[in-house]
């Protein structure tokens, strides 16, 4: 003999869409022609973020400070010029270590994409799925 069918303790409701609630859009599996253009992305971005930092490092290993400030001498002529050199110099530094940053999250996220493809485009915070339209924008999202 065989067993009824239990029947379902409840029924469920679908929760009343907020403006912060994801759509269903949002809340659909990535498709494999989604996740490939993705990993285009990652890796235009990535050879983008690499051709940047092999410039600048080429460009600050041929040229000392008096050629990187366009001076014809040794000698500042003007406490303004050294502070100029020192600003773009800081710049220059900044922009380096923020490339470089993003050059590791893109790596992370190529990483969780071809060794751990369940957690690739699943928010970190909430373990929801990141809607594609964030990760089209930015590929190597953690979080929705």
């Amino acid at each position: 003999m065989g067993q009824a069918p239990v029947p379902a303790l409840f029924t469920p409701v679908p929760a009343p869409l907020s403006p912060r609630s994801p759509t269903l859009a949002s809340c659909v599996v990535m498709t494999q022609a989604q996740r490939k253009h993705l990993e285009s992305r990652l890796l235009q971005e990535r050879d983008r973020i690499n051709q940047l930092l092999s410039r600048y490092a080429a460009q600050n290993e041929n040229e000392d400070d008096q050629d990187q400030a366009g001076d014809l001498t040794k000698m500042p002529l003007h406490m303004a010029d050294q502070g100029t050199d020192t600003m773009q110099q800081e710049l220059d530094a900044v922009m380096v270590d923020r490339e470089s940053k993003t050059l590791a999250e893109i790596d992370a996220a190529l990483e969780r994409m071809y060794n751990h493809p369940e957690q690739f485009g699943i928010c970190e915070n909430s373990g929801k799925e990141i809607p594609f339209a964030r990760l089209d924008i930015v590929p190597w999202a953690r979080t929705c």
